[in-house]
C-alpha cells in the first residue's frame, strides 16, 4: 500500500554521505548523536518510515540502526523501538572520538538543582487549585460569542469584554471608580509597572518613592526605566508618607503591605492622595492581596478616592494563576494614551484567555472561585498560627488575616540559624531581610515570610511540620 512519506512518523533530517547507503547513513546518524543533535533518549523512526523518507531500503536503515546498536550509540528493544543510548553524549567541539562514551561508563550529566521537597515562598497561590473546568467551560463560550474582529491585532489597552467586565467588577468588589475606556490590560503586574516606568519616564519623572520593604524585582523595574527608587519610612501604621516631597510617583501596597502583612492606616491613606493632589505626583496602587482579607470585609481600593490622582494595578496572578499573564491598570485621563503608546500601539496580550476572563468574570465563575480559595486560604494561615503558637511560642505571627502570606517575628538574631535549618528539613521560605531596600533607614527585623498559599492541599500539612521543626522553640 503506497503511504505519504508525510503520514509516517516522526521527521529526522539527515544527509547521507561518503560511499555506499549503508555507511552513508550509518557515518550520518552518529555525527547526528555525536553532535547533539540526536539526544540521549531519542526515538528514532522505524526503519521502514525512516526508509521511506529517504527513498532507500528498508534492509539498508535496518543494517545501519544494528551497526550503532552494536557501537553502543542506539539501543533497540522489543516494543520500545530503537532510541539513543542514554551514555551517548555530545563530543566537544573540534574533538572526534570512535565512542561518546568514556572507558569507566557514562559521562556525568551536569546536576539540575534539586526542588525542595516543601516550598512556602511567598508570591504564589495553590495551583492545584485552578479551576480548570470552569475555565474550559468558559473558554467554549467565549469562543462562541467571539466576533472575526476579535482576532486581529486590536486595541492596545486590550479587548473591551475583558476591560468593561473588569470595570464591573472592580467597582463592585474593590470600590474602584473604573471606566472600561480608562483600563489597559497587560501581560502581568511586571509589564503594566514596566509601560507606567516608561510613561512616568516620558512625562519627566526622575524619582519614584517605594516602600522600605517590598519586591527588588519591581525596584529594577522602574530603575531600568531610568528611574531612582527611594524608600519611605515603615512601622506599625504601614509606609509613612510624611517625607514625601517632589517625588514624581510612589508605589504601595495599600490593602496588604508585602510582605509585612499590614495595611496602610485610614490617615496615611488620606496623607498620600492628598500630596498627590498638592504636588501633581501620581499614587501607584498594588492592589496585592486585596481579594485576601478573612477577618472582616476587606478595606476598598485606595484608588476610589481620587481617581484622577491614584493609577490601580491589579492582576489574576494571586485569584488564579500568575500563567495566565493577565493584569490590569485603572489609569487616570490623559496616562491612558501615554501608556498605550508606550505598549507599543497593538495588543500584546493573549485575545482567547481576555475572552476567557471576561467570560469568568460575567458568569459569576470568578467570584465563586475566589469564595471558595478564601476559604481555603483563611484554613491554612489559622492552621499556621495556630502550630506556631503551640510548637514555637518564641515566634510570633504578625499583620492582618489576609492574604497568602504570613510573618513570623523570630527571636532576635536568629533568621540565619532558622534559614540553614529550613535547608535540612528540605523547605524553601524566605528570611524578610531580602526583601529591604538597600536605602532603607527602617530597623532591621528578625523574621520568616511564609507563603501558605504555595503548596498543594495534599501537602499542606506535611509543609507546616517541616517549618515547625525548623523554628526554634
Amino acid at each position: 500500500m503506497a503511504e505519504s512519506w508525510a503520514t509516517l512518523g516522526v521527521d529526522l533530517h539527515l544527509e547521507p554521505t561518503g560511499p555506499g547507503l549503508r555507511r552513508g547513513l550509518t557515518d550520518a546518524l552518529r555525527e547526528a548523536v555525536r553532535s547533539g543533535r540526536l539526544a540521549p533518549g531519542t526515538r528514532l523512526p522505524s526503519s521502514r518510515t525512516l526508509a521511506a523518507d529517504l527513498g532507500i531500503a528498508r534492509n539498508t536503515v535496518a543494517d545501519a540502526y544494528a551497526d550503532l546498536v552494536a557501537e553502543g550509540w542506539l539501543t533497540a528493544r522489543q516494543g520500545s523501538g530503537t532510541r539513543v543510548a542514554m551514555g551517548a553524549s555530545p563530543t566537544p567541539s573540534g574533538q572526534r572520538g570512535r565512542t561518546a562514551v568514556p572507558p569507566d561508563g557514562p559521562a556525568p550529566r551536569p546536576r539540575t538543582p534539586a526542588r525542595p521537597a516543601h516550598d512556602l515562598r511567598p508570591g504564589f497561590p495553590d495551583l492545584s487549585s485552578f479551576p480548570r473546568t470552569q475555565w474550559a467551560k468558559a473558554t467554549r463560550r467565549a469562543l462562541d460569542a467571539a466576533p472575526y474582529d476579535a482576532f486581529g491585532y486590536g486595541d492596545p489597552r486590550g479587548r473591551p469584554e475583558l476591560r468593561t467586565a473588569l470595570a464591573g467588577y472592580l467597582s463592585r468588589a474593590r470600590g474602584v471608580r473604573a471606566d472600561p475606556e480608562r483600563i489597559a490590560v497587560c501581560a502581568g503586574f511586571a509589564h503594566g509597572l514596566t509601560m507606567l516606568g516608561t510613561a512616568l519616564r516620558a512625562r519627566g519623572v526622575r524619582t519614584v518613592a517605594v516602600e522600605s520593604y517590598g519586591l527588588d524585582a519591581h525596584w529594577s523595574l522602574l530603575n531600568r526605566s531610568g528611574l531612582r527608587t527611594v524608600p519611605l519610612p515603615f512601622d506599625h501604621l504601614g509606609t509613612d508618607p510624611a517625607p514625601l516631597t517632589d517625588e514624581g510617583a510612589v508605589l504601595l501596597t495599600p490593602a496588604h503591605q508585602f510582605p509585612m502583612g499590614v495595611p496602610l492606616h485610614r490617615d496615611r491613606r488620606a496623607a498620600v492622595v492628598d500630596w498627590a493632589r498638592r504636588t501633581g505626583g501620581l499614587v501607584l496602587e498594588d492592589d496585592y492581596d486585596g481579594e485576601f482579607r478573612y477577618d472582616r470585609q476587606p478595606v476598598g481600593a485606595l484608588q476610589g478616592l481620587d481617581p484622577d490622582r491614584v493609577v490601580y494595578l491589579g492582576t489574576a496572578s494571586k485569584s488564579l494563576a500568575p500563567g495566565l499573564r493577565l493584569a490590569w491598570m485603572v489609569l487616570p485621563p490623559g496616562l491612558a494614551e501615554e501608556v498605550a503608546r508606550a505598549k507599543g500601539g497593538i495588543d500584546t496580550c493573549g485575545v482567547l484567555d481576555q475572552l476567557t476572563l471576561a467570560e469568568f468574570i460575567v458568569s459569576g465563575a470568578y467570584d465563586r472561585h475566589v469564595r471558595s480559595a478564601r476559604l481555603r486560604y483563611r484554613r491554612r494561615r489559622d492552621a499556621l498560627v495556630a502550630a506556631v503558637a503551640e510548637r514555637a511560642p518564641g515566634v510570633r505571627a504578625t499583620g492582618i488575616a489576609a492574604g497568602l502570606h504570613a510573618v513570623l517575628r523570630l527571636p532576635p538574631g536568629t533568621e540565619r540559624q532558622v534559614l540553614r535549618a529550613a535547608v535540612w528539613q528540605d523547605l524553601a521560605v524566605d528570611g524578610i531581610g531580602r526583601y529591604r531596600h538597600a536605602d532603607a533607614v527602617v530597623e532591621p527585623m528578625e523574621a520568616l515570610v511564609v507563603g501558605y498559599g504555595t503548596p498543594p492541599e495534599h501537602a499542606w500539612t506535611g509543609a507546616l511540620d517541616a517549618l515547625c521543626a525548623a523554628l526554634p522553640e
